[in-house]
C-alpha cells in the first residue's frame, strides 16, 4: 500500500512520532515522484541498494520491490515501528550513524553484481556522506540522490560560477553527473524551507589521478577561502611546482581555485605528489 499523506499523518499520529530537526527528518509524501527516481535509477534484480536515511519507508519500500537488497541507514530508532511495517523482506536496516559504519563489512554477507546509492539524503549531512562514499572507495556504479537545490548545482557547477567550489571538482572527477529532476518543497512531511533536486551521478572511467587521497587534499585546500589566491591557500604546498603547472596554462599563482578546471587540479596533484 502506497502511503497518501493522510495516510501518513495517521501512522506517525499513533505512533506519537515527532520530527527531529538535528536529523533534517523530511518525509516525501508523493508517490509519483518515487516512481521517478525508481525508473530514472534502472534498477533490476541483480542491483544492490543503500539508502541513507529511508524515514518512513517510502522510498524504501519500492527500492525493495525494484532490486535484489536494500541496505538501510537510519540514525532515529523512534521511526523503527513505523518503518519496519513499510518494507520488503530483502531489506536490512540498520539503527545507526551511516557516516560511522564500516559499509564494506556491512556489505560483505550480499553478493550482487551492481551497487547503487539511492536516496533522499538527509541534507545537514549530505556532503560529508557524500565524501564517505568516495574516500572509502566503496565499489559504487551509481549514485541517485535528491538533495538540496543548491547543493544539488554544486554537484553540477562548471569553473568560473558561484556554486563551483572544491565538491564539485571532486565529484566530477568520480561521476559523470546529470540531473533528473526538480522537487517542489511542498511533496514533504513537514515542509523544508528550500526545494530540492535530484540528481544521478555514474562513475566514470578511471583518470589518470597517481595519488587521490593527495588530489584530494590539493583541492579542498586550494578552495580553503574561496575568495584567495592559490599563492595564499596552498602556502604548505611546494608552489615552484604548482607555479610550473599553473605557467603552462597562461597562469599564475595569482589565480583562484574557482577559475580552474578538473584537468589542472590534476595536473597539479600530479606533479606536486
Amino acid at each position: 500500500m502506497e502511503l497518501s499523506p493522510k495516510k501518513l499523518n495517521q501512522i506517525l499520529k499513533e505512533n506519537k512520532f515527532s520530527f527531529k530537526k538535528k536529523y533534517g527528518q523530511n518525509f516525501i509524501i508523493d508517490n509519483n515522484i518515487i516512481k521517478n527516481i525508481i525508473n530514472k535509477s534502472n534498477i533490476d534484480k541483480e542491483t544492490m541498494i543503500i539508502e541513507i536515511g529511508p524515514g518512513a519507508g517510502s522510498l524504501t519500500k519500492k527500492l525493495g520491490e525494484a532490486s535484489k537488497n536494500v541496505l538501510a541507514y537510519e540514525i532515529d530508532e523512534k521511526v523503527k515501528p513505523i518503518l519496519e511495517k513499510n518494507i520488503y523482506p530483502n531489506t536490512e536496516i540498520i539503527y545507526d550513524d551511516f557516516l560511522k559504519r564500516d559499509i564494506k563489512k556491512d556489505l560483505e554477507k550480499y553478493n550482487y553484481k551492481k551497487l547503487y546509492v539511492v536516496s533522499n539524503l538527509p541534507y545537514y549531512i549530505t556532503t560529508p556522506i557524500v565524501f564517505k562514499l568516495i574516500e572509502e572507495k566503496i565499489e559504487i556504479q551509481k549514485i541517485v540522490v535528491m538533495v538540496q537545490k543548491e547543493v544539488g548545482d554544486r554537484f553540477n557547477a562548471k569553473p568560473k560560477t558561484k556554486q563551483y567550489n572544491a565538491l564539485s571538482v571532486i565529484i566530477n572527477y568520480y561521476f559523470k553527473v546529470k540531473k533528473i529532476l526538480d522537487v517542489s518543497k511542498n511533496v514533504f512531511i513537514p515542509k523544508p524551507n528550500v526545494d530540492s533536486i535530484v540528481i544521478s551521478m555514474t562513475k566514470n572511467k578511471s583518470q589518470d589521478v597517481k595519488n587521490e587521497e593527495y588530489f584530494i587534499k590539493l583541492v579542498k585546500d586550494s578552495f580553503h577561502q574561496k575568495r584567495k589566491t592559490l599563492r595564499n591557500n596552498l602556502k604548505s604546498y611546494d608552489l615552484t611546482k604548482i607555479e610550473k603547472v599553473l605557467k603552462k596554462h597562461g597562469l599564475t599563482l595569482n589565480v583562484r581555485a574557482e577559475e580552474l578546471p578538473i584537468s589542472i587540479f590534476i595536473e597539479m596533484s600530479n606533479e606536486g605528489e
